[in-house]
């Protein structure tokens, strides 16, 4: 390597030109021959269509580039300002998921034990009758609140929530709630809005366990490059030493559950040096004296035992910090599915940017943007025999009654408390695979009566069910219209069109939730097709179906930065509320109280285990998908040297890891980059479903491992809270 010279640009593009080749000779291979000649009798021989990217929760825009009925090429949509005309390794590798050997072709019957792996091949109408005539069932059994519905983040979930709330169930649970729920419910609960970041005009982020260099965040994590090499700051708080520590300004290893003390700590660094925007807080904040009296013994000093950072760099980094305000931030972060008072932990980060008075600013946190979008809403039936609440009701105080808590319903769905809940519904989310503890879930699932999974692949989850159902990838089917955020931009819409006619015999959720609807009794709540579903929703937008049409993306009149100013809150107190009344009532603690976390030492589980992201990894989504998986082939643990060495464990060598819930083997990642007490490992490996051939007993799965934790205001899942032992394999 030391002879060759070549640069980064270079590099870039001719990775990217790799990536395009091989994906156009797999397409081409995995075609099946009888519709490669179809294609090319009816198609033009190339065409250039719109499309959004399916293959996370980003939705950047892309080009197809489409030759005879093939899908060649992925290109980014150069008007779509969210992606900053990118689309990455994942993006580039949808492809591959439409011509994916693994699909599921046709509706498959279990005809064997679960998991055991026996189908049969069935057809529409047998499959739709037979779902139909079980979900009958169960809601005479059971009442309709028998009957769970989880969906996944997709332009088409809002269906099945529309479905399940028209045949009667109050049990909807979805993959948000083993994500982000708690930083959404801390912001919500502090500011009144889940707010974007403005990235691009910042010159200060603070990125606490947020690794936006590989867990990708449009447009985020293209900003963070651009604005630091304008000269911003960016400082890493983490265990690891991620892509983005080893890009930021400075890196941190703080201890694994004190990021509430570094944040209580700034705070008391910035009230008592009053480094604060006193105009702002005093008009637009309630409950600063409280909050100043709660933070005022708070000091680097006491953070600096509790979170392993000099007390130095604490109090510099807070002065830094407020001195770039309002263009500075503590950036919210994603996924915040950490700790048991992540909530808290997250409110911690609220309030430091509240005394920075970057709401609404430039370089700070921005409200969500109006859209114009219209719902579509409908009439659903009461069903006078239904229990009072969903199976999670009052499990814990603040749960989104939209989202639920899929912990808390696992466990009681298992015990049959407050009632039965026998069937199950699962759209494009697998928690076979990404729910902690694999073992409850399928404890749970083997409680049911009937389970049925619409999914593009035959997920551990849908390995598991008694009914399959096909469903085209994103770039194969029509979708509504969806809204998204995205900082300074505002907000933009989007909606998708088939770039390709679907494959196999895979059907979309809404046409499979629309037949079943018709069965069972409710017509009326799918009396409609998408192109007029799109026409409800665009009613106060008359030109956005234009511009949809011809750019592949629309940007509603967005207001100024700085137009909420002198608008009240949505809070109670009409205010951000530094001190929660709210809470108060409720026996909740009204700041954020810190708490030292829990220790390992048990039984040798001496090791807390974090979860995190590569660049080429969702989940369980994207491991099995052929491109990605030359990038990412297996997981491993990381484990630090020293800790390697005490351990007699070498570079490679396999490992046992062991928690109460279960154990998974794999191959040790040695490294100086993560703390001697924490340990790491990508999620997504490890399947048992014998219809994924690239990860079926591949690596470990961390879902084997993870306890089953929630947190204690909202309910999301806690996955930071379980320590492992480690072992060689083969080592008494």
């Amino acid at each position: 390597m030391s002879n060759i010279n070549i640069s980064r640009r270079d590099f870039l593009r001719l990775a990217g030109a790799a990536v395009t080749a091989t994906a156009a000779t797999a397409a081409q291979a995995a075609l099946p021959q009888q519709a490669q000649a179809a294609g090319s009798a009816k198609a033009p021989e190339w065409e250039s269509k719109f499309g959004v990217c399916d293959m996370c929760f980003n939705r950047c825009g892309l080009i197809a580039r489409v030759e005879r009925g093939v899908i060649k090429k992925l290109d980014p949509n150069p008007k779509f300002a969210k992606s900053r005309g990118m689309l990455c390794a994942r993006g580039n590798a949808g492809v591959d998921q439409v011509y994916d050997p693994d699909r599921v072709k046709t509706p498959m019957l279990r005809v064997g034990q679960r998991g055991e792996g026996k189908w049969k091949s069935i057809g529409w109408d047998e499959a739709l009758d037979l779902c139909a005539a079980k979900m009958k069932d169960i809601a005479e059994k059971h009442t309709r609140c028998g009957m769970l519905f989880s969906a996944g983040a997709d332009t088409q979930s809002q269906f099945v929530n529309r479905f399940a709330e028209a045949y009667g169930s109050y049990n909807v649970t979805s993959h948000e709630s083993l994500c982000l729920l708690s930083g959404s419910r801390a912001f919500v609960d502090t500011f009144g809005d889940v707010p974007q970041p403005d990235v691009k005009n910042s010159k200060y982020v603070i990125l606490a366990g947020a690794n936006r260099m590989e867990a990708l965040v449009t447009p985020d994590s293209m900003d963070l490059m651009a604005i630091m090499r304008q000269g911003a700051k960016v400082v890493v708080l983490d265990p690891r030493y991620t892509k983005s520590a080893a890009l930021a300004s400075e890196w941190h290893a703080i201890k694994p559950g004190t990021d509430m003390a570094f944040m209580l700590a700034c705070a008391h660094v910035i009230i008592t040096e009053k480094l604060y925007d006193q105009a702002f807080v005093a008009e637009r904040t309630s409950g600063f004296d409280k909050l100043a009296a709660h933070v005022a013994q708070l000091t680097p000093q006491w953070a600096e035992g509790e979170t392993g950072i000099p007390a130095a760099d604490i109090a510099r980094i807070a002065r830094e910090l407020a001195a770039a305000a309002p263009a500075s931030m503590v950036y919210p972060g994603r996924r915040t599915s950490d700790y048991e008072n992540s909530t808290q932990i997250r409110r911690s980060f609220a309030i430091v940017n509240a005394l920075l008075g970057n709401w609404d600013r430039p370089g700070g946190l921005v409200p969500a943007r109006p859209t114009g979008l219209k719902k579509v809403p409908f009439e659903a039936p009461f069903y006078d025999d239904n229990p009072p609440g969903r199976v999670d009701m009052k499990s814990v105080p603040l749960l989104f009654d939209d989202e639920g808590s899929f912990v808390i319903t696992r466990e009681n769905v298992i015990k049959g408390a407050p009632y039965p809940l026998k069937g199950w519904f699962v759209y494009k989310t697998n928690p076979m695979a990404t729910a902690p503890d694999r073992k409850k879930t399928r404890e749970m699932i083997d409680k049911l009566d009937f389970m049925v999974v619409v999914d593009i692949t035959m997920s551990d989850t849908a390995w598991m069910a008694d009914l399959v159902l096909p469903a085209p990838s994103a770039l194969e089917r029509q979708d509504p219209v969806q809204a998204l955020q995205s900082g300074a931009e505002g907000a933009c819409l989007v909606w998708r069109d088939p770039v390709i006619a679907p494959l196999h015999q895979s059907r979309p959720v809404f046409e499979i939730l629309k037949a079943l609807s018709a069965k069972l009794g409710f017509p009326e709540a799918f009396d409609f097709d998408i192109a007029k579903y799109r026409e409800l929703q665009l009613a106060a937008l008359p030109e956005a179906a234009g511009i949809l049409k011809r750019d592949g993306v629309y940007y509603p009149p967005n207001p100024p930065l700085g137009g909420t100013d002198g608008q009240p809150f949505k809070t109670p107190s009409a205010k951000i509320e530094l001190y929660s009344n709210r809470y108060a009532e409720m026996g909740l603690e009204a700041l954020p109280v810190y708490q030292p976390p829990k220790t390992g030492g048990e039984a040798g589980r001496r090791f807390r285990l974090v979860a995190g992201r590569s660049a080429c990894v969702t989940q369980a989504s994207s491991t099995n998908n052929a491109l990605l998986s030359e990038f990412e082939p297996e997981n491993t643990l990381w484990l630090n040297e020293d800790a390697a060495r005490e351990l007699g464990v070498g570079q490679g060598d396999v490992v046992e890891v062991e928690s109460p819930a279960g154990k998974g083997q794999l191959k040790a990642l040695v490294t100086p980059k993560i703390r001697k007490d924490t340990v790491y490992m990508l999620s997504g490996f490890g399947s048992v479903s014998g219809g994924l051939s690239r990860t079926k007993g591949v690596g470990a799965s961390i879902v084997e491992i993870l306890e089953s934790r929630f947190d204690a205001i909202c309910g999301n899942s806690a996955i930071h809270e379980t320590f492992v032992s480690v072992k060689k394999k083969g080592a008494a």
